[in-house]
Formats: C-alpha cells, structure tokens, sequence
C-alpha cells in the first residue's frame, strides 16, 4: 500500500510571513511556492539491525543512516518496521545526528537527557550514536504520548535507553548530572505546515508569544540539572524568531550559556543565522532551501558553575541466579539484572547507581531490556529482549513469509509447519518480531495486545 499526496493551496499566515522579512536568507516567493509542495517523507537506518531496505533510496546528507523515499507505504504494514530496522523521521531533524557527532566526538560514559522526547525520533538517532557505557533517559510527561515512545525504545533495541515520564521542573533535583541534554520543545508549529493542517489552524500569534513563555520556562526547569559545561542541544518546527533566536538570546542573558557552532556545507542548504543582542548561532531549515520540513536547531555550553551530585552508597540487587535462568536469551551475561515489577531486566551493570540517583527525583517508566521472569518449569521470556540487539542470535526461529508475518502481527492464526515443543523467535528475512511458543500440535502468540496491528489488510498487501 502506498499513499500519493496530494496537497490543498496552503495560505501561510501574513503576519508569520512579515515577522520573517527580516531572517536571514528568507526569500517569500519561494518560501511560499514550497509550501505548495507534498511534504518529503524520510526514514532513518537502524545501524544495529541491518536489513535490505530502502538501498536505492537517496541519502540524508547530515546524517549517515538517513533516507528520502519517493513515496510514502504503509509503514505500519512493513515488517521491517515492526521489527525496528528503521525509524520514519524527518529529515531536517536528523541534523542533530551530525550536530551530536561534531560537538561530541567521544561519546562513551555520557549521562543523556531527551527531554521532550515522544514519538522518538530524536531518541532512537541518539541512541544510536551513544557508546553501551553511556545512558539515554528519554522522558515524556503526557502518559499517553510516553506509552508510545516506550514501544518505540524497545523496538529499536537497546539496553541503555531508559524512559521517564515526568515535568521538566522534577529534573531540577538532578543538579549537575546529565552531560547533555536534547530539548526539542513543544512550539507553535509552524515548520509543520505542509504535513500537518492543525498545525496550520491552530496557529496564531498569540500562541507564538505563549509558546516562547513556556519554552523559556522549560529550559530554566532542566538547567540546573546540566553539569558545568554540559552542552544543551535546542530546537523546535518554528520558524518564529520568537521561538528560535529570541530564546538563544534569553539563554545568554538569563542563564548564562555559551554558543557553539559546527561547519555547514554551504550545499546543504542550511542557513547558519545569528540571534539579534547575544550573536547567538542557530541552523533554520526551510522547505524551499533542503529536501526537509521547517526546523531550527542551536547548541549552547554551560558556562556557569553548577552543583555536583553526589554518588551514592547503594547494594546491588542484581540477581545472579535469574541472569543465568535466562543466559540462554542473551549474547552475553555483561549486564545486571534486576526484579523490576513483575519481570526481570537487563541493564549496563554500571549505570545500576543512577537508578538509585534518578528514582530520588524521577518516575522511571522503563529501565534497559525486560528479558520476562521464571515459569513453574520454564523462563517465560519478555517481548523487549525479542527486538533487542543483545539477544542471542542462536535462539531457534521460524522463517516467515510477509504474508504470515503480518498475520502473527495482527495475532491471527498462521500455517507454519510443526515443530519440537518450546520457544521460538517468529522472524522475517532475519529480523525478529516475536515471540510464539510451540506445544507440539500448534503455537502459541505472545505478542503484547497491544502491539497488535489492528489495520484491515487488503489482498495486494499480503504480497
């Protein structure tokens, strides 16, 4: 299934449209004839489950794993994206892939923080970047929105992601502990335009103005838990200097941060402006410039002091005998394993000391990889360690055509042939959906109800 776009006649707002006559490098004529024209659509490679998709598509020129499709699928209907091998995102934001590799050129035993962070497009990318020491707290204070981004950490897979669901301001009692922190906040949406109409209904420039209050209000909340030069990555889909430049300039004057900036090929259309009092860089991206939506993005140090937190005394409660209970699901036993709720998880055995750290100050939604708890005669594995990266790769699996992929996708009966009793990956072309156990005569499902895909199927798309 593929969707052509057809775009209505956008009419951009004219008091938008004059409030950027004075941005530099805005050309309206063709800032608005852009606007005419059906939103791209960009996927990003998951580097940890290399699979064969999209190898002719054109590549993102900032980010390595990035990809432009000429059309649009039905990517929930995609195996391959059910199993986590690639994330759609759009593509101007992906620069913060090259941003993050620039400024952070070593990027083991880091402390990071995407505090805005559902759906996860920008969690998934850093997780891909981070060495296994660092940790990535991917935080969400919508419930609703952070259950989206918690199926989408695990099915990108990996064991140094956790998610919180909690206010900005809860992370103040965090003084001096992220080395960097991602803030891409909520704004006005003007960037988002050409793929979202309420974006365009909703705006307005009172909600520009209200906008800007709360994004100043956001960064002063998360400040204090930013170390001493820590770097804080800023960026919204406004083109509203009052969202962009105007708060570099607050950053400067209120909390005293220092700008930093990158190298931009001049040919990837990317234009490096300045904010007006402080000479603060940001990079805007604009639809009539890139192959990409409207985006702005700005890096900043800490350049004030900050409290340090102390480490602290802790017992471990990694639990020896069910790490070696399910040894078998794992591709090594380098991790900590803890009871949390009713099921056991994996963790890097270095970061179980922020556990104590966070849960002071945080609601931890998710910590590492559930890899499930101990059955009356069985190990009754979780549905996170299937789609992990650190799972073995020696587990028994059974091959499935797209056909009975998406039929055990959607939790409906599929003809595979019998098997001995026991546990098995259900895997397309060599990437793993889930998990079925065999009880000799038929299987059962263990995909979570949730995960269920609950779209009807036509018959072209079984193909």
């Amino acid at each position: 299934m593929v969707f052509n776009l057809f775009v209505a006649e956008i009419v951009l707002p004219q008091s938008l449209l004059a409030s950027l006559r004075l941005v530099k490098g805005f050309d309206e004529v063709s800032f608005i004839a852009a606007h005419q024209q059906a939103a791209v659509t960009s996927v990003r490679l998951n580097p940890y489950k290399p699979a064969p998709v999209f190898v002719e598509a054109q590549h993102v020129p900032w980010c390595g794993d990035g990809r432009y499709l000429v059309a649009r699928p039905s990517f929930t209907l995609d195996p391959y994206f059910q199993a986590g091998t690639y994330y759609v995102q759009e593509a101007s934001s992906m620069f913060l892939d090259y941003l993050m590799r620039t400024l952070l050129p070593q990027r083991d035993n880091l402390r990071v923080l995407d505090l805005c962070a559902a759906p996860g497009g920008k969690s998934t990318l850093i997780a891909s970047l981070l060495g296994k020491s660092s940790l990535l707290v991917s935080n969400e204070v919508i419930r609703p929105r952070a259950s989206i981004l918690e199926e989408n950490m695990v099915r990108w897979g990996y064991a140094n992601t956790w998610v919180t669901s909690n206010d900005p301001r809860d992370f103040s009692r965090l003084p001096g502990y992220f080395d960097v922190m991602v803030v891409d906040a909520p704004c006005s949406g003007s960037g988002l335009f050409r793929k979202d109409e309420r974006a365009l209904d909703e705006w307005s420039e009172s909600n520009v103005q209200l906008c800007s209050q709360r994004q100043q209000r956001i960064l002063a909340d998360v400040w204090p838990a930013l170390k001493e030069d820590g770097i804080l990555i800023y960026a919204t889909c406004s083109y509203s200097p009052q969202e962009d430049e105007e708060i570099l300039d607050w950053l400067a004057s209120d909390l005293g941060a220092v700008s930093l900036q990158v190298d931009v090929p001049e040919e990837w259309g990317i234009v490096t402006t300045s904010s007006e009092r402080s000479g603060f860089t940001g990079y805007r991206f604009s639809p009539d410039k890139v192959k990409g939506e409207g985006f702005f993005i700005a890096a900043v140090r800490k350049g004030t002091e900050a409290d340090v937190m102390r480490p602290l005394k802790f017992k471990s409660a990694h639990d020896k005998k069910a790490l070696e209970q399910a040894s078998f699901l794992l591709n090594n036993e380098e991790f900590a394993c803890l009871k949390t709720g009713d099921e056991y998880s994996i963790i890097v055995p270095e970061h179980e000391a922020d556990i104590h750290i966070l849960q002071k100050a945080v609601y931890i939604r998710r910590m590492g990889t559930a890899i499930g708890h101990p059955a009356v005669k069985d190990w009754l594995p979780a549905h996170d360690i299937a789609l992990s990266v650190e799972r073995n790769a020696n587990i028994p699996y059974l091959a499935l055509d797209k056909e009975q992929a998406l039929r055990f996708l959607k939790k409906e009966e599929i003809s595979v042939p019998m098997v001995d009793k026991g546990w098995y990956l259900m895997s397309y072309n060599g990437q793993s959906l889930g998990w079925a156990k065999s009880l000799g005569n038929r299987f059962n499902n263990y995909l979570p109800k949730q995960w269920r895909i609950r779209m009807e199927i036509s018959d072209a798309d079984w193909a």
